[in-house]
């Protein structure tokens, strides 16, 4: 990337490969709008049309992990840039672009980077939806790890990719009897009599996990393999958790051992729903919005699962209750809760004039009434100082793109942290060209509240 950037004319710095910034100039940070992205992604997952990390060109649209998320705006802001530079636009702050390298894992490239550079009067993150998203919901993580292990009977227990991502798929490999076999193709027989519900629903983890399952005899045994509706864990409602339909459909097969079967059940509990009601942590406020909480990743050790939750928490809720209510439903569960993370939520003043000058002068491009939001996806912005995010998603398609969209991903595919991830180049022009408008817009806007 910072290759990219000398191509383009800037200049640029390395700070020991946790971030790298473009720009040209003094570098006088108490009067720079650094613009921030991060070059990261996500795991692939599964059910792609075309190889992930080979990107496609349909028309105006990009697909590949990551062109939305965030590459393809941070290559924007780059152009934005040699726009400005190249037009001579005159400006009263000075510019520079900010490329970081673990945000999807936790933002350690933030936290190294702040804690050894300064960072710039204003920060803007190019990693949301127009307009001014000035507040961002904390983030919970952690694991509840069952106290009991699983039979020899499992080989094989696993579900999910990453943290941020609801998974669409998760696994269980079984040594082989014939008695299981049965015992897993009856169940399996169950679901095919009854009609399936609308895979778009709000909660269609209310389904008959069966109807979502697939078995297989493999050299090795019995694959029992359960297919979901991935989409990133901040915006869960119209996914469906793969690693609940495995652990609810193998909680009915009498043929496994009972102890077993009670392990699946605490998992497919802890599995179900979206908001943390299970827990005592269902919460909603004005600013923000509910909370909620999704199960993401399942992994075994000596044969003990662990599943993980990432928590999108309310921006006045309190997470050390939460962690204390989280400890509560394992024990009595007989898993044990390991917090591994909590980042707290980000709050940018409202009254500072940007949020209101930034939100009408988009409205006024695009001809749309919006409002300044608070959101459940984390960016950068809450590492940062007198930070927030800015675009560049959310803006409306014309008829002839959503068309070709609907022909080139179906449903649960296309949007970030899914399979098809898609951008629409045309999108990302217009949404530089109101980045170009907007800093020429904060010409006369003061970077910092007074104190």
């Amino acid at each position: 990337m910072l290759l990219i950037g000398r191509e383009h004319g800037f200049e640029t710095e390395n700070y020991e490969y946790y971030v790298g910034s473009i720009g040209s100039g003094p570098k006088d940070w108490d009067n720079m709008i650094g613009f921030w992205n991060h070059l990261d992604v996500v795991p692939a997952g599964n059910d792609w049309k075309n190889p992930p990390f080979e990107p496609v060109r349909k028309g105006p649209f990009l697909l590949g992990r990551g062109v939305q998320d965030n590459k393809g705006p941070a290559i924007g802001i780059l152009y934005m840039m040699q726009c400005i530079r190249e037009l001579q636009l005159p400006l009263t702050h000075e510019l520079r672009l900010f490329v970081g390298c673990d945000e999807e894992r936790g933002m350690e490239d933030l936290a190294y980077y702040t804690a050894h550079y300064p960072t710039p009067a204003l920060s803007m993150i190019a990693d949301a939806g127009f307009p001014v998203c000035y507040g961002e919901k904390g983030i919970l993580e952690g694991a509840f790890i069952s106290d009991h292990a699983l039979s020899a009977q499992f080989l094989e227990f696993s579900g999910g990719n990453a943290s941020n991502m609801i998974p669409d798929r998760a696994q269980a490999l079984l040594t082989f009897s014939p008695e299981l076999k049965e015992a897993l193709f009856a169940r399996l027989g169950q679901a095919a009599q009854k009609p399936k519900q609308n895979p778009e629903a709000d909660q269609p983890l209310s389904q008959d996990p069966a109807q979502h399952i697939e078995i297989s005899q493999e050299e090795t045994g019995l694959k029992v393999t359960a297919r979901g509706i991935g989409k990133h864990s901040a915006f869960p409602y119209g996914s469906r958790n793969a690693i609940h339909v495995l652990c609810a459909f193998l909680m009915d097969v009498e043929a496994l051992p009972a102890t077993d079967r009670e392990i699946l059940k605490n998992l497919a509990w802890f599995s179900e729903e979206f908001d943390g009601a299970h827990f005592g942590i269902q919460y909603e406020d004005q600013v923000s919005g509910k909370t909620t909480c999704a199960a993401t990743i399942l992994t075994t050790q000596d044969q003990r699962p662990a599943l993980n939750l990432n928590i999108r928490y309310s921006i006045t809720a309190d997470s050390e209750y939460m962690n204390r209510q989280l400890h509560e439903a394992a024990s009595l569960s007989g898993m044990t809760w390991r917090l591994e993370r909590d980042s707290a939520p980000n709050y940018f003043p409202k009254e500072h004039p940007a949020v209101d000058l930034l939100t009408k002068l988009y409205c006024e491009i695009t001809g749309t009434e919006r409002e300044s939001y608070v959101m459940g996806g984390g960016t950068y912005a809450r590492k940062l100082p007198n930070a927030f995010a800015y675009g560049v998603g959310g803006m409306q398609e014309a008829p002839d793109d959503k068309a070709l969209r609907a022909s080139l991903v179906r449903p649960g595919h296309g949007g970030a942290h899914e399979p098809d991830e898609i951008l629409n180049v045309r999108l990302l022009t217009q949404a530089m060209k109101i980045y170009t408008m907007s800093v020429i817009a904060l010409n006369d806007c003061p970077l910092r509240l007074p104190e």
